[in-house]
């Protein structure tokens, strides 16, 4: 069949499920195509829990989160579910970047607070300190399967279409104005066509837009069982140079307590590169059984030898900058590096301006186009 549409949206993971919900909040007649069954755990979304925090280095960032933070309220009241738990934040580390990270929030009017690792573990006794401590009352976590029901459910109330198990197979642009996506026996045309797919931007915008390199990775993060019940917060330990080659660790470590679950704990950006089509789903066991030290030494609140192993992806650009552009009908959302989530609801704003308006984000957001002739 042929359908004709304002924008269709590819790819129901957190970004597009947001802009299909900004786009439909705005009077567009939207529909969003999604390749995988609602809740399934292919892509970078799913799960109980995510990171929350606006400590940032960066300003864009910092206020991109800040952003995030109202929207998920705002969702939260739209939706009636709980999705954002404050918890506060400590990132630690013998490193330089704590005292940029400090001074950013700062400067941004959110200031963190300076805590003596003594203090910090009468507060947090399941964590064991590297040096300083910084705290952020912001953080938290979100709960991001739970999101992206939200999302959805809200979508459709305000009039989009949402299809699961509807694989988009071409896009192919006609006009700046006009882009036929094509879903199996289906044809849907649009004045623009939003891609948040993911591990898949690739294999669906290649040669349509300069994309960057995009490295899809499997990630081995892992749930480790509480000793005792205790508050945790977020938390992000800095590892140096030195203090990797010294530990053998694969990176800095992320954490934070999920009811339910466990504690989940993770190395950044460290697993095998993969082929999203062709995924095993099970753990690099070298790199768990790192993970399980690093919990030994550094997590004495867990069991290291009490774990469920996670699998997710991360499709990471060479910068960790995301990209955020429109190139003629076709809207970028791409490459959102293992750090992209907490701020889903303020990409779904961008993606909306960009399909709408084309006002477009901040520059380090844009795709670097090739010169004319090159």
């Amino acid at each position: 069949m042929r359908y004709e549409v304002d924008v269709v949206v590819v790819g129901g993971g957190g970004m597009g499920s947001a802009a299909a919900w900004r786009l439909a909040g705005r009077g567009a007649d939207v529909v969003m195509l999604e390749r995988f069954e609602a809740g399934h755990v292919r892509g970078a979304s799913h799960g109980a829990s995510r990171i929350f925090r606006v400590s940032y280095v960066e300003p864009v960032y910092i206020r991109l989160a800040h952003e995030a933070g109202r929207l998920w309220r705002e969702l939260e009241v739209a939706s009636g579910v709980p999705l954002l738990t404050v918890t506060g934040g400590v990132d630690h580390g013998r490193t330089p970047h704590l005292g940029l990270l400090a001074e950013a929030v700062e400067a941004a009017g959110a200031p963190g607070e300076w805590l003596a690792p003594e203090e910090a573990a009468e507060r947090w006794p399941g964590l064991r300190y590297d040096g300083k401590v910084l705290f952020h009352p912001a953080s938290g976590r979100l709960h991001a399967d739970d999101a992206l029901s939200a999302l959805q459910a809200q979508a459709a109330r305000l009039g989009a279409v949402v299809r699961h198990e509807t694989p988009v197979t071409s896009i192919a642009v006609r006009g700046d104005d006009a882009v036929e996506v094509t879903a199996g026996e289906d044809v849907y045309r649009a004045k623009r066509v939003v891609v948040a797919a993911g591990a898949w931007a690739e294999k669906l915008l290649g040669g349509l837009v300069p994309l960057p390199p995009l490295r899809v990775t499997q990630e081995q993060p892992a749930y480790f069982a509480p000793m005792r019940e205790m508050a945790w917060p977020s938390f992000v330990h800095h590892l140096d140079a030195d203090s990797l080659e010294a530990t053998g660790f694969l990176s800095g470590v992320y954490g934070l307590g999920t009811p339910g679950e466990g504690v989940k704990a993770g190395f950044h950006g460290t697993g095998p590169v993969v082929d999203p089509d062709d995924r095993d789903f099970r753990p690099e066991p070298a790199q768990l059984r790192i993970l399980r030290e690093y919990a030994r030494a550094w997590l004495p609140g867990v069991d290291a030898d009490a774990f469920t192993s996670i699998s997710c992806t991360y499709t990471s650009t060479p910068t960790a900058d995301f990209v955020l552009d429109r190139v003629g009908p076709v809207v970028v959302a791409a490459g959102f590096s293992g750090h992209g989530f907490k701020f889903v609801p303020a990409v779904g704003r961008i993606l909306a301006d960009l399909a709408l308006t084309g006002h477009p984000p901040d520059t380090r957001f844009a795709l670097k186009r090739r010169p004319t002739g090159a």
